[in-house]
């Protein structure tokens, strides 16, 4: 999967994205809540959004290109690699979407283009 910018994509999240997902949403919600939504993100279809639409529904702030994490998934962008699809968690209560897992990613993204089409699995 890619794009207009180069931007390579994997066609599904990586298998170690599930596990940094629940460690993150465990902080919000309780394991029983945490494993429910785990469950659903995993056979939720790829849909895309555009970078800038996800940070305004997060209300989260950019990380620079000098944070560390950020700077290793550009330099992968630049190199060619396909970056992992980001989880997301629609949070009714709250009216946002929290970003389970690709912050960094997302991020990177946005350095390059804030239109760019991210694949997303949204619960």
């Amino acid at each position: 999967m890619g794009n207009q910018n180069g931007i390579k994509w994997l066609p599904e999240p990586e298998e170690k994205d599930y596990p940094a997902a629940s460690s993150y949403l465990s902080l919000l919600y309780d394991t029983i809540k945490v494993n429910a939504i785990i469950t659903k993100l995993r056979t939720a279809p790829i849909t895309l959004f555009k970078a800038k639409d996800i940070f305004r529904a997060s209300e989260l702030s950019l990380l620079g290109v000098s944070n560390s994490h950020v700077e290793k998934d550009r330099k992968k962008i630049e190199g060619g690699k396909s970056l992992s699809p980001i989880l997301l968690v629609r949070d009714e209560s709250r009216g946002r979407v929290i970003i389970a897992d690709g912050y960094h990613r997302l991020c990177a993204v946005y350095s390059f283009s804030e239109d760019e089409c991210i694949p997303c699995k949204i619960v």
